[in-house]
């Protein structure tokens, strides 16, 4: 757990540690990268009255005050983790879906040409980067064809 201070957080900003606020962002902290309904059956583990409605609502706010932040991990529903962690890029394997976090100055280079060249200042911490992890990448790919298997031992043979 965090030693963040979400009562005075919330408190600074003219708010309640309601339940509801406080079960969703412990369930942040705990799933580092969870997704609506990743927060919701975790908080239901504790609340189990609790709906999507109320996480959905819940995570709007907490961004709103800069408690939560989000980001595109692939396709559908975004991740969510503690905004005090959001200064990371994430890096997301294809192949085991792992998400790796970088810190953003990794993309300087990167970021200052764009800055650079196009007058554009990136948000890098939103999206995901897609590629394949070190383990992925050393691990035999199976592609159905028999193309891993040592020479002689394939079908037909």
């Amino acid at each position: 757990m965090v030693s963040t201070d979400w009562k005075a957080d919330l408190r600074r900003r003219g708010y309640r540690l309601t339940p509801q606020r406080q079960l969703v962002l412990e369930a942040v902290d705990a799933l580092e990268h969870g997704t609506p309904d990743d927060i919701l059956c975790e908080v239901r583990r504790t609340a189990s009255g609790v709906n999507i409605s109320t996480v959905y609502r819940t995570l709007e706010l907490l961004e709103e005050l800069g408690l939560v932040s989000h980001a595109h991990l692939g396709h559908g529903a975004p991740s969510y983790h503690l905004a005090d962690r959001h200064h990371h890029l994430h890096l997301m394997c294809r192949d085991c879906s792992g998400v790796i976090e970088a810190d953003v100055s990794v993309a300087d280079g990167f970021t200052a040409e764009l800055r650079d060249a196009f007058d554009f200042d990136t948000d890098l911490k939103h999206f995901a980067i897609f590629g394949r992890c070190g383990a992925c990448r050393r691990a035999p790919r199976d592609t159905g064809t028999g193309a891993d298997e040592p020479a002689g031992t394939g079908a037909g043979e």
